[in-house]
């Protein structure tokens, strides 16, 4: 089943490509961008988390936390992080369970071969841990402009209610 806008976002723990554990429980309080990407080091999915990289300063600005996720190992991930200086966590969810339990593991094709694997979905969390927006396929250009929009919004919202 598919997370949508105000469901509670599952909770997981994955390691990041240090090896070290990262619980999305020990992020409350904080905004998180989770996103969810095919395959490290391949054309898009670096194309994204560059943008991400050049665009720290506006994540940090926003206080968001960006997690990347992927059906990778450990060691590829780290690798990816290496080789493009990325510096923010990409989770190694090599089972695909969290990429399961967020409803992007999918049936896909491509050059008229079926098989699964991340939708390049992101999701942003709310500090209470409610999924605020979800963009489903999204292109890797335009990632960071669509989750800076929603990071603003989302801002107004918890501003207004303090």
């Amino acid at each position: 089943m598919a997370l949508a806008p105000g469901d509670q976002a599952p909770d997981f723990t994955l390691s990041d490509q240090h090896g070290a554990p990262v619980s999305l429980s020990s992020l409350r309080g904080k905004t998180v961008v989770l996103y969810f990407y095919p395959k490290a080091d391949t054309p898009g999915c670096t194309t994204q988390a560059c943008g991400v990289r050049d665009h720290r300063a506006d994540y940090e600005h926003a206080d968001a936390v960006v997690l990347g996720v992927s059906p990778d190992v450990v060691k590829d991930t780290s690798a990816f992080d290496h080789k493009y200086g990325l510096g923010f966590p990409l989770l190694a969810d090599s089972d695909h369970a969290v990429a399961e339990a967020y409803g992007v593991w999918v049936r896909k094709e491509r050059d008229g071969r079926e098989y699964m694997g991340n939708e390049r979905t992101t999701f942003v969390i709310a500090p209470d841990g409610v999924i605020r927006d979800v963009f489903r396929s999204v292109k890797p250009e335009a990632h960071d402009s669509l989750v800076l929009d929603a990071l603003e919004r989302l801002g107004g919202a918890e501003a207004a209610r303090s």
